[in-house]
C-alpha cells in the first residue's frame, strides 16, 4: 500500500517527466520557419497582429472576422507573440511548444483525478503529446488555435471534474461547487474565443458524468430524472455553444469558407470516410500530410464500408458500456468531438486535416488504453514492454515528421510523396519555390495544380503570379483573372489582379479590382495604398491622398506606407505634412534611402539646407551607386557654398553616367565655383561633346575662354 507521500511523489515525477520529454522532443519546431500556408495571412502580413499587443488591435481580434474565423483570443497570443518576439518565427513555435507541453500535463492531471488510474492516465498523455498526427498543431505557428483551445479545454474539464466530484461526495452541500461550476464555465468561453471547434465541450461533460465521474449512478434518483438533471445542468454550456456555432457560421460563410458545390450525399459519404481514415492514421499513422485532396470518385463504396464499421463499434460499444463504461466514453469522445469539423458541411478544399484530432484523439487514447489493460493485466512485464515499444515508435515517427514541417519547400514536397492529385500542395509547393527565386520548377507545379482541379482558385493565382514573374504577361492576366472571378471574395486575389492591371497601364480596370478587395476587407491597408498610387496615376492626387492616409492609419507601422503618402502630399501643396510622413518612414525602416532622399527635398525646399545635406549624404551612403543620389548631394553642397565637396559627388556621378551630358556639366559648375578654370573647361567640352546642343554650357565655356584667353 503505497502511502500519500509516495503517490505525490510519484505524480510529481509524471508530471515532470512528460512536460521534460514533450518539451524536448518538440523543442527543434523553434529553428523552422513560418510557412506559406495561413502564417502570412495570421502572422506576417497581418498588420493588427504585428503590431503587437494594443488595444485597437484587441478590440479588432473581437470585431474581425478575417481569415474566416472568429477567434479573438488566439488573435490576441498572436499579438502578444508579435510583441514579445516580432515575427521571428522561432519564438511563436516556442510557445506552441509551451502550450503542448502544459496541455499534456494537464491531461494527466485530469484523468488522474478522475480515474485514480496514475499509470494509465500517463499512458493516453503520453500517446497525446506524442502521437505524430498532433505534430500539424504545434508545429504549424497558425494553428496556434488548436493548443491554446484545448489548453482552456483541459482547465474547463479539470474544474469541472472539481466540481462534479464536490457535488458527489457532498450532495447536500453547495460549498466549493458555484466556484468550481464558474471557472469551467469561464474557461470553456475562453476555449471558444479561441477555437469554435471546442462547441462539444458540454457533450464531452455528459459522457465524463457517465464514466469515469459516475454521476449516471447516484442512489435515490431514477435514471430519466438523473439524466434531465445532468442536461439541465450544462444548458449555460450548451447556450455557449450555441452562440458560438451561429458566429462562426456566419463568420465562414461571409468569408466564402463554406463551400456547398457538392451534394449532401458526397459529403456525407466524405464524413463517413474520413472517420475510418482517422481511425486508421491513429493506429497506424503514415502518409501524413498538410492537406489531404478531396476524393469524390470511388466515395461511395469506402462511405458504405465505413458506416458499417461505425455502426458495428457503436453497437459492440453499447452492449458493453455496463461492464466497460470507458469503452462508451472513449467511442462517444471521438465520435463527437469530430462532428463540427468531418465534412458535413464543407470548408475549403480538404476531405481531412490531422489538426483536427487534437481533441478527438484522446477518447481513442482512453478507449485502447483501458481496454488493453483489462485485457491483458498478467504478466505485467509484457504489458510494460507493449506500451513502452508503442512511446517509442510514436517518438520516432514525430521527430521525423517534425523535420518535414522545416519550410514550405519541406513540407509541400513531402505532402506530394505522401498523397496523390494534391492540387493544394502543388499550388503552394510552386508559390514556396518561386519566392526563392526558382521560377523554373515553380512553373511545373502551378501548372500541375491548374490541370489537377482548374476550379481551384489558389492553383490558378499561383500560376498567374509565377508567369507574371517571368514576362508572360497575356497568359498571366487569364489565370489572374479567372482566380479573382472565381473567388469574388478573396481580397488578395482582387488586389493582387489590380497590381498587375496597374502595372500595365489598365488604371481604370485596377481601380476597379481594388475597389472590390476594399469592399471584401475595408481594413485591406495594402489595397488602399494600391488604390492611392491608382488614383495618382489617374492624376485626382486629392483621392490619391485619401486613400494612401487610410493606409497609414489601417498600418501605422509600413514604412512604405508612410513614404507614398509623403510623395504624394511633397507633390502637392503639404511639405510640412510630407516632412513628417518621411519622418517616419526613416524611423521605421532607417535605411529607407528613397525616403532620406524625398525627406531631403522636402527639407531643401523649407529652405532647410543643412538638414537636407545629412539626409542627401545617407541617401548616398545607402546606395553608393546611384547617380542620382550623388546629384543631389552634389547640388545641395553647390546650394550651401561648399563646391569641393559637391564636386566630389558630381564626380562620382560622372564615373556612374560616363555618357551623361548633365553630369559633366554640373561637375563643370563646380570646378568653376572652385575657381579650377582650366578643369572646368575638360568637363564643359565634354559636356559639348556628348551634347553640342547645350546651350548653357557653351555660353559658361565662351564666358570663361573669353576670361582666360590662354585656354582657348
Amino acid at each position: 500500500m503505497q502511502t500519500a507521500h509516495t503517490r505525490k511523489r510519484w505524480f510529481t515525477t509524471i508530471c515532470f517527466g512528460l512536460a521534460a520529454a514533450t518539451f524536448l522532443i518538440y523543442l527543434p519546431i523553434t529553428e523552422n520557419s513560418f510557412i506559406n500556408f495561413d502564417d502570412n495571412a495570421y502572422i506576417t502580413d497581418n498588420p493588427h497582429v504585428k503590431a503587437g499587443l494594443t488595444w485597437s488591435g484587441i478590440v479588432w481580434a473581437f470585431k474581425t472576422g478575417y481569415a474566416a474565423n472568429w477567434h479573438p483570443l488566439t488573435w490576441i497570443s498572436h499579438m502578444l507573440d508579435c510583441q514579445l518576439f516580432g515575427v521571428n518565427p522561432a519564438g511563436h513555435h516556442l510557445v506552441n511548444v509551451l502550450f503542448h507541453t502544459a496541455n499534456t500535463v494537464l491531461l494527466f492531471i485530469l484523468l488522474n483525478y478522475m480515474t485514480g488510474a496514475r499509470w494509465r492516465s500517463a499512458f493516453v498523455a503520453a500517446l497525446f503529446a506524442w502521437h505524430p498526427l498532433h505534430v500539424e498543431s504545434v508545429a504549424w505557428a497558425s494553428e496556434r488555435k488548436d493548443v491554446l483551445s484545448a489548453f482552456f479545454w483541459m482547465l474547463s474539464l479539470l474544474y469541472y471534474a472539481h466540481y462534479a466530484r464536490s457535488k458527489t461526495e457532498r450532495p447536500k452541500s453547495t460549498v466549493g461547487s458555484p466556484q468550481f461550476y464558474a471557472l469551467a464555465l469561464f474557461f470553456f468561453a475562453c476555449g471558444l474565443l479561441s477555437k469554435p471547434m471546442v462547441v462539444t465541450l458540454p457533450f464531452v461533460l455528459l459522457l465524463l458524468d457517465f464514466w469515469p465521474l459516475q454521476r449516471f449512478m447516484e442512489s435515490g434518483a431514477t435514471a430519466a430524472s438523473t439524466v434531465h438533471r445532468l442536461i439541465i445542468e450544462k444548458l449555460p454550456f450548451f447556450a455557449l455553444s450555441l452562440i458560438a456555432s451561429v458566429i462562426t457560421y456566419l463568420v465562414q460563410r461571409h468569408g466564402g469558407a463554406v463551400v456547398l458545390k457538392d451534394s449532401l450525399s458526397i459529403r456525407v459519404s466524405n464524413a463517413l470516410w474520413a472517420y475510418e481514415r482517422y481511425i486508421a492514421k491513429t493506429l497506424w499513422p503514415s502518409h501524413l500530410a498538410i492537406v489531404y485532396p478531396y476524393v469524390r470518385q470511388g466515395l461511395t463504396g469506402a462511405a458504405i464500408g465505413s458506416a458499417v464499421l461505425l455502426l458495428v463499434c457503436s453497437i459492440a460499444v453499447l452492449a458493453l458500456s455496463r461492464r466497460c463504461p470507458y469503452l462508451f466514453t472513449g467511442w462517444f469522445w471521438f465520435l463527437g468531438t469530430l462532428v463540427p469539423v468531418i465534412g458535413f458541411v464543407e470548408i475549403g478544399p480538404a476531405s481531412m486535416a490531422d489538426r483536427y484530432t487534437y481533441l478527438p484523439d484522446i477518447g481513442l487514447f482512453i478507449l485502447v488504453t483501458w481496454a488493453a489493460a483489462d485485457l491483458f493485466r498478467r504478466p505485467e512485464v509484457i504489458r510494460v514492454a507493449a506500451a513502452i515499444v508503442v512511446l517509442e515508435a510514436c517518438m520516432v515517427v514525430t521527430v521525423i515528421q517534425i523535420k518535414y514541417w522545416r519550410n514550405s519547400i519541406t513540407l509541400f514536397r513531402h505532402a506530394l510523396t505522401a498523397t496523390t492529385d494534391n492540387s493544394v500542395a502543388c499550388a503552394c509547393l510552386g508559390q514556396a519555390l518561386s519566392k526563392t527565386g526558382d521560377d523554373v520548377d515553380a512553373l511545373k507545379y502551378c501548372r500541375e495544380a491548374v490541370n489537377i482541379d482548374p476550379n481551384y482558385p489558389a492553383g490558378q493565382f499561383f500560376l498567374g503570379q509565377v508567369l507574371w514573374n517571368l514576362g508572360d504577361a497575356r497568359e498571366a492576366w487569364v489565370h489572374l483573372e479567372n482566380a479573382a472571378d472565381t473567388a469574388p471574395n478573396n481580397s488578395d486575389f482582387q488586389y493582387n489582379l489590380g497590381k498587375f492591371l496597374l502595372e500595365h497601364d489598365r488604371t481604370e480596370k485596377a481601380i476597379a479590382r481594388f475597389d472590390t478587395a476594399i469592399k471584401n476587407d475595408p481594413e485591406f491597408a495594402e489595397a488602399h495604398n494600391a488604390l492611392g498610387k491608382a488614383y495618382l496615376k489617374q492624376g485626382t492626387p486629392q483621392k490619391a491622398a485619401d486613400e494612401l492616409y487610410l493606409a497609414v492609419k489601417l498600418d501605422p507601422g509600413n514604412a512604405q506606407f508612410h513614404y507614398d503618402l509623403g510623395t504624394v502630399l511633397l507633390s502637392g501643396s503639404d511639405p510640412a505634412q510630407a516632412i513628417t510622413e518621411f519622418t517616419e518612414a526613416i524611423r521605421l525602416k532607417p535605411d529607407f534611402a528613397s525616403a532620406h532622399e524625398n525627406l531631403a527635398i522636402a527639407l531643401a525646399d523649407q529652405g532647410k539646407v543643412s538638414d537636407a545635406i545629412e539626409h542627401f549624404a545617407k541617401a548616398a551612403q545607402l546606395e553608393p551607386n546611384d547617380s542620382e543620389a550623388r546629384f543631389n548631394l552634389g547640388f545641395a553642397y553647390l546650394n550651401n557654398h561648399q563646391p569641393g565637396l559637391a564636386a566630389e559627388q558630381f564626380s562620382a556621378e560622372v564615373r556612374l553616367t560616363p555618357t551623361e551630358p548633365k553630369a559633366h556639366y554640373r561637375l563643370a559648375q563646380a570646378l568653376r565655383e572652385q575657381n579650377k578654370i582650366s578643369e572646368a573647361v575638360d568637363e564643359y567640352r565634354q559636356t559639348l561633346k556628348l551634347a553640342p546642343e547645350f546651350a548653357d554650357a557653351k555660353k559658361e565655356l565662351d564666358e570663361i575662354l573669353a576670361a582666360h584667353a590662354e585656354l582657348r
